[in-house]
């Protein structure tokens, strides 16, 4: 009766909507307004979070390949001391982050963007992933260097904080205090928003979704009216388990959370790719090819990159400086550590993750891949893009579409445990930080975990996506404003690993 058309969670489910639909609309409106290039419409946003990454990579000269070695020793301890302060390792750190953006973008965006923008979306995929590591050595960079440390040891950073201390730090008079605490005012709402809506409710939501597909839909084990509340309950009790603990719990979950649905997602996609090693070659072709010619159903070459930037730019969160608040918590007494951490993000989310998505899709070439892309050109609906990719695993099996099924809780429930502890840190930044307002956030935000589960609220999810990019536009003026302190940052570091090596030299001819 409750689930019923016209029942009491429908009637509660179209007032919530229609309380947000025109501030929604109003938003997006804005956000994803679209400009023209070359005769093809792409949203302003994506250009530009694009355009700063292109900035930021000259700027630090090409510092993710450059410093990419340095990262890796990093991330497995190196530079690192046991008393350096913070909270988890990191390693730690950066799977807290990469289960924030690691989700339904690479399964389901990847797979609407390869059928709109044809297999040459791909590379422009992977150079947007590549721009994007120098956006997050920035931002979290600026994490670490302003975060602040409680007399409890715990950590708060991110956006909220570097805006604000950043700014007035750099632009010392009264204008530079208010523009900096309006910005990460601004910041902490859309975050928290973001965190509640999108980050939790929309994962729930898509979690039964695909729960119930796989056991039979309607028809199933799920398909009972009970079914999404018990699920929700379920989902919320294994969060609140995990998020209860903060920062250090959740280190350690998404430390083993993180690599085992890595390994799980990317196995499966190898598995579809060996079983048609003989087409890789030509599938590479069609990638590096298409990436220049007119066969992308979205506008020729122009339309493939644009579709390509704009994927990449949604699903790994680069010049967002959401990510900033996890890596905020890393042991460490030189920001810039951190910053070069960070820069693996996006290689892994997007080089990696997208790509092998990518890969299955092309090679697989499947008939509902063929015919959702005659169905857009003839002006049909934008294709259905976990269908796309679900389908090119069921090329090899019939079973493997339960493996994205596996794939995908692991995936929605990483980025729920991940962005409850950013919107944590946007609460604690606006309403004070105690336990009891840190308790009382955590049980507010498993509440809406089982209405995500429940209801499906589209203008509210539509809003949060708006809130979350409009953090894009505030959060890059302030890269810009304190990008010399990143490099300054990044001077001092270089100097210090030029001490060591003289040291560990000097040791060496002593013995």
């Amino acid at each position: 009766m409750l689930a019923a058309e016209g029942g009491t969670l429908s009637s509660i489910e179209e007032a919530i909507n229609s309380t947000f639909t025109p501030v929604s609309e109003a938003l997006s409106s804005f956000i994803f307004a679209q400009i023209t290039v070359f005769g093809v419409t792409f949203p302003w946003i994506v250009g530009w979070l694009v355009v700063a990454a292109a900035i930021f990579t000259a700027y630090f000269g090409v510092i993710q390949l450059r410093g990419f070695g340095t990262a890796l020793r990093i991330v497995r301890g190196k530079h690192s001391k046991p008393d350096d302060p913070g909270e988890i390792s990191h390693f730690q750190a950066l799977s807290s982050a990469v289960s924030g953006t690691v989700g339904l973008g690479n399964i389901a965006g990847v797979g609407v963007a390869v059928t709109i923008g044809g297999a040459g979306a791909t590379f422009w995929m992977i150079l947007c992933g590549l721009l994007g590591m120098c956006t997050k050595f920035v931002e979290c960079t600026l994490g670490v260097k302003y975060r602040d440390m409680h007399p409890d040891g715990s950590v708060s950073g991110g956006p909220m904080h570097y805006l604000r201390k950043g700014i007035a730090e750099r632009f010392p008079n009264a204008a530079g205090k208010v523009v900096g605490r309006v910005l990460a005012t601004a910041a902490a709402v859309m975050i928290l928003f973001f965190g509640i809506a999108g980050g939790n409710m929309f994962q729930a939501n898509q979690t039964f979704a695909q729960l119930r597909t796989v056991t039979g839909g309607e028809e199933g084990v799920l398909g009972s009216d009970g079914a999404a509340l018990v699920v929700g309950v379920v989902l919320a009790l294994v969060v609140g388990m995990v998020i209860l603990g903060g920062i250090k719990s959740i280190g350690k979950v998404t430390g083993r959370l993180v690599p085992a649905m890595a390994i799980i997602y990317v196995s499966a996609c190898l598995v579809v790719i060996l079983l048609n090693i003989t087409t890789i070659p030509a599938a590479i072709g069609e990638i590096v090819t298409g990436a220049f010619s007119a066969d992308s159903v979205a506008g020729g070459a122009v339309g493939a990159l644009i579709v390509g930037f704009q994927r990449a730019a949604f699903s790994n969160e680069a010049g967002l400086g959401s990510a900033s608040i996890a890596h905020s918590a890393v042991k460490t007494r030189r920001p810039v550590t951190e910053g070069y951490v960070a820069l693996l993000e996006p290689f892994i989310d997007t080089v990696v993750i997208c790509t092998m998505t990518a890969l299955t899709i092309v090679i697989a070439q499947t008939q509902f891949w063929r015919d959702a892309q005659a169905t857009f050109a003839a002006g049909g609906p934008r294709p259905d893009g976990v269908t796309v990719t679900s389908e090119s695993f069921g090329t090899v099996l019939p079973w493997f579409p339960y493996v994205l099924t596996v794939a995908v809780v692991l995936f929605a429930v990483s980025t729920i445990i991940t962005w409850s502890y950013y919107g944590e840190k946007s609460w604690t930044f606006l309403f004070g930080k105690s336990k009891g307002s840190e308790m009382t956030y955590r049980i507010i935000f498993c509440l809406f975990t089982v209405v995500g589960s429940v209801l499906t609220l589209g203008s509210v999810l539509d809003f949060a996506d708006a809130v979350l990019f409009a953090l894009a536009l505030f959060n890059i003026i302030g890269l810009y404003l304190l990008a010399p302190v990143v490099k300054r940052e990044l001077v001092e570091f270089r100097e210090h690993l030029k001490s060591e090596r003289v040291e560990d030299a000097t040791a060496v001819e002593v013995k």
